[in-house]
């Protein structure tokens, strides 16, 4: 397995799929990045090169778990580029390793290529996802036979009347067909997540939105926003909000996907990303 050693001399592990050109992949939910799987069939297209972040996966657990907090990851984030001798890199990060991505811009930005962020959280830039926004694009899923039971448990999250159960209610939101595929790898998500690190990532002073922000519109290189028509952890309209914080970003909403797009159809996700990726 490669592996380099970051700042503190922690050592980080990586994964490369596939030929070509790199695309940098940092994962979400201080989660092993064995969870992006091949992203669709991308490394047809582009060499992945997948982060496992430190305390994931097959990177060591650092000696101060204070440095889960996002803003000090991207110290690894450089690390990783340095180590590979790459003078730009494209990057494509997933749901909160948007965040890092984000901060690692406004840092680094003259090392960013191309951007790319798949269904992104938004804390890094303080945007707001409401109650209202998730339950409306619940009801797109109305039909669904499971739909009920998670309706009524996102309901009482929304409320603040959420149980120990209603989490793992919601699941199948996440998806945007609740399979047989999707059920695996959602039961996997406890056993690859870092629940430490998670809970370290957003600390206090993790997150500058102002400057983040600032720093973003000036950004000049392309960047792709993709967000998955009934995702509830990044809904399309706030995906879109994110879209304009960029100069030079477009937006793609794939139909019927949820928080996982590269599983709800993966032949589009992977057209859709190499076609940003290639141009």
């Amino acid at each position: 397995m490669p592996a380099f050693s970051a700042y503190d001399g922690t050592q980080l592990a990586y994964h490369v799929l596939g030929d070509g050109p790199p695309v940098i992949c940092l994962p979400g939910g201080m989660q092993d990045s064995v969870y992006l799987g091949d992203l669709g069939g991308l490394p047809a297209h582009r060499q992945l090169i997948r982060l496992d972040l430190r305390g994931t996966g097959d990177s060591a657990t650092p000696q101060d778990t204070a440095s889960y907090r996002c803003d000090r990851l991207v110290d690894d984030v450089e690390a990783l580029r340095e180590h590979l001798g790459l003078d730009r890199m494209d990057l494509l990060a997933h749901s909160g390793g948007a965040n890092l991505a984000a901060q690692y811009v406004t840092r680094h930005p003259e090392r960013v290529g191309k951007l790319t962020l798949i269904t992104p959280s938004v804390m890094a830039v303080g945007l707001t996802i409401t109650g209202d926004t998730r339950l409306e694009i619940a009801r797109l899923r109305q039909d669904e036979p499971w739909f009920a039971p998670a309706f009524a448990a996102l309901e009482a999250i929304v409320a603040g009347r959420a149980t120990g159960d209603s989490w793992q209610a919601i699941a199948p939101f996440s998806y945007g067909r609740w399979g047989e595929a999707a059920q695996a790898h959602q039961a996997a998500e406890a056993r690859q997540r870092n629940m430490e690190a998670a809970s370290a990532f957003a600390a206090d002073g993790a997150f500058d939105p102002d400057a983040t922000r600032t720093a973003l519109a000036r950004f000049g290189p392309p960047v792709l926003l993709l967000a998955g028509e009934v995702d509830l952890a990044a809904p399309p309209p706030v995906v879109a909000e994110f879209t304009g914080l960029f100069p030079n970003a477009k937006l793609v909403v794939q139909p019927g996907a949820g928080h996982f797009p590269w599983l709800d159809d993966a032949d589009r996700f992977a057209a859709t990303t190499a076609a940003f990726l290639s141009d």
